[in-house]
């Protein structure tokens, strides 16, 4: 029998194997929106997947621990560094973030869209990643709020996970649903919703 972390890895292997684009990735919108105006430091990507993410975070002057339960994304993201120049700022870890978790601290976690069919206990994994924020550092979570004709799942998505924090410790800056045109890998579009949330560590 195959324990939930090998079945998890076979899957998200064969799922990026099929889906990874041709192309220089595209970060998430969300990431875009809110870590445009943030100065660079220490990042953390969780569930990096093709690395669009890591990669716009990187050029922008960010050093970057890039993780994820596949070694074929990460590979990718690699690759992809090393092309654009930017090896040197971005660290790729493997992680079933079910069971373990990169060392930070870091000035900023981002979390987008981890959805997965496997054990993942999402408020456990969230206290953990506001734990690993420095003093002043944000964590970004975005999560799908609707579902996309070309999504992996069709299962309706879970509701907005706002972790319990000591809020002489953590302060909720944003906690928002908002519309999105998203637009597919085979290029086609539709109108989606993303829950985000944005919680900054005070001390």
């Amino acid at each position: 029998m195959t324990t939930p972390t090998t079945e998890a890895s076979r899957f998200w292997d064969g799922h990026h194997a099929a889906h990874l684009p041709d192309g220089a990735p595209r970060a998430n919108a969300r990431l875009v929106e809110v870590g445009s105006g943030l100065p660079p430091g220490r990042a953390l990507d969780l569930g990096s997947g093709a690395g669009g993410d890591a990669l716009w975070l990187a050029r922008r002057g960010w050093r970057v621990t890039a993780a994820d339960i596949s070694a074929v994304a990460l590979a990718h993201l690699d690759r992809r560094a090393g092309e654009a120049g930017l090896a040197d700022l971005i660290t790729t870890e493997r992680h079933d973030l079910a069971a373990t978790f990169p060392a930070g601290p870091f000035d900023l976690v981002a979390a987008h869209y981890l959805h997965t069919s496997f054990p993942l206990p999402r408020e456990a994994l969230l206290r953990r990643a506001a734990a690993a924020l420095a003093p002043g550092g944000r964590l970004l979570v975005v999560e799908h709020g609707s579902v996309a004709p070309w999504s992996w799942s069709q299962d309706a998505p879970p509701p907005l996970t706002v972790p319990p924090l000591d809020p002489a410790r953590w302060t909720v800056e944003r906690a928002d649903t908002l519309p999105r045109r998203a637009t597919g890998p085979g290029g086609q579009t539709a109108d989606v919703v993303d829950h985000l949330l944005l919680i900054r560590r005070t001390r």
